[in-house]
């Protein structure tokens, strides 16, 4: 724990990734640590400051209002970490309510991505994954309802896996977030960790609104299990039609061929479902959330004018929705399941990118000046009408999703995806799998769909702050690749 602080305060003031101090509440937990059995008895660990609330402290989801309101009861999901030995002594910074693939927000600053200062580390957890790449903690609490998980371990050359749709409770504060999109788990240096994780978090709460079936066995002995022979299917083509990077796309086809190259089938298909239509869909459902999310605070006594000009924006859209707009966009979602559930008949594994383009620099995707005033001035007069009928917002919203437009496929269809990395610092590349929510040893055809990726036997490793020596090989294991860095420890 020592060490863990020590770095945060050396290495946090030039990333900025943790921007609430816990280290009181972590010492109070060592305590017990010393003298329990837990499977991380002893770990430090940090929240993502979003939806997972810790009694008696604040969950800021990235507003300085909301900050300096206690919560009353700890969620489960916290629970169980800590129940696990897991020390939280402090929160990692995200993106107001979540709502962006940068970790930007107004009232705490941007986070930065240790391998290049210059450029986003992605959100919106953001500060989880700045934190693990910079070697503060060997993983931190994250959440997932448009690739919050993937984004960030893709650009941050670490390892994140979004749970399938009620494998991790949202208990007590809701049934379900975002219509099930939304998954809580982790994002880490090694895919060990994320399975042992997963293990500690994984079953439900009462009241629940469904239970998923469990696994036959913990996740983390499935890394052991050994691998067959597995049908991949590869796309590296932009489901919504704009630019991929040639070098992510690169990414994912070099990773077809080492697949085949060790004896699986792997075949390009065009992407899965109606791209386009899958966007369009949601993104109703962000406007509306965003909406609602807005009005409850209102009801709690924060007013939308603590919230930022986009926020505030996306929450005028939302408004406007009409209900059934709303409910036959969620009826849609049905569509895409069904092409992904037809495609797990043919194959085990889906591949593809995880971004479309590489990460931002800080400040590149914020809105023009002229912009943010338009904005501004229709919130002060209340003209929400012109600016639903200028399609500014959802432009600005459909330009962001052109550079991940791989990632909400996962959340609408309730799949659990991951995110593995390759590559130099400063250019990761990432390949993403998903895989079916109902996977078992025996898919269609014989052929096993239940694997996670094989135990990573070495030193837990992380990247280098620009000024430092950096070095990157990428490492697979017993047939399924596993794309983690192979990186020097600092000296």
């Amino acid at each position: 724990m020592q060490s863990a602080i020590a770095r945060c305060d050396a290495i946090n003031p030039r990333i900025n990734a943790v921007i609430a101090d816990l280290r009181e509440h972590a010492k109070a937990g060592l305590k017990h640590a010393r003298t329990g059995d837990a499977p991380f008895a002893g770990v430090p660990f940090l929240l993502k400051d979003l939806s997972m609330d810790l009694a008696r402290y604040g969950t800021s989801q990235g507003n300085a209002a909301l900050a300096r309101r206690p919560v009353a009861q700890t969620d489960a999901v916290v629970r169980r970490w800590e129940q696990a030995g897991l020390l939280i002594f402090g929160k990692t910074n995200t993106p107001e309510l979540g709502l962006k693939a940068i970790t930007e927000p107004v009232a705490f600053g941007p986070t930065r991505n240790p391998w290049n200062l210059d450029h986003t580390p992605g959100g919106s957890s953001g500060g989880a994954a700045a934190a693990v790449a910079a070697g503060i903690v060997p993983a931190a609490a994250a959440g997932d309802g448009g690739g919050s998980i993937r984004i960030p371990a893709a650009y941050c050359g670490l390892f994140g896996l979004k749970p399938s749709r009620g494998r991790v409770s949202c208990a007590p504060q809701f049934d379900e977030q975002w219509e099930g999109a939304v998954s809580t788990h982790a994002i880490s240096r090694t895919v060990r960790d994320s399975a042992a994780l997963l293990d500690v978090i994984a079953g439900p709460e009462p009241g629940d609104p469904f239970i998923v079936q469990p696994p036959a066995r913990p996740f983390s002995q499935e890394l052991q299990a050994p691998t067959q022979r597995l049908r991949i299917a590869l796309s590296t083509a932009s489901p919504i039609g704009g630019a991929v990077d040639v070098a992510w796309s690169r990414a994912a086809s070099d990773c077809g061929q080492l697949l085949q190259s060790l004896g699986h089938h792997v075949e390009w298909i065009d992407p899965v479902g109606d791209g386009m239509q899958l966007a369009r869909d949601y993104l109703t459902m962000y406007f509306g959330q965003v909406a609602a999310q807005l009005t409850w605070w209102q009801q709690q006594g924060v007013p939308a004018s603590a919230f930022e000009t986009d926020t505030q924006a996306l929450g005028l859209i939302g408004r406007g929705l009409a209900a059934g707009d709303y409910a036959l966009a969620r009826a849609r979602w049905n569509s895409p399941m069904r092409a992904l559930g037809q495609l797990f008949t043919r194959f085990d594994l889906y591949l593809t990118p995880t971004c479309a383009q590489p990460p931002a620099r800080i400040g590149e995707l914020a809105a023009p000046r002229w912009q943010r005033t338009a904005l501004q001035l229709i919130l002060r007069f209340g003209l929400g009408g012109v600016l639903r009928r200028s399609g500014l917002v959802e432009q600005l919203a459909f330009d962001n999703l052109h550079r991940t437009p791989f990632t909400q496929l996962a959340n609408l269809t309730g799949t659990p995806p991951w995110a593995c990395s390759s590559g130099r610092p400063g250019g990761v590349k990432t390949c993403c799998f998903n895989w079916p929510l109902n996977w078992s040893r025996n898919a269609p055809g014989g052929i096993g769909a239940h694997q996670s990726l094989p135990h990573e036997k070495r030193t837990p490793r992380r990247p280098f702050l620009p000024t430092e020596r950096r070095q990157a090989d990428a490492s697979c294991r017993r047939g399924l690749i596993s794309i983690l860095p192979n990186r020097r420890k600092y000296t």
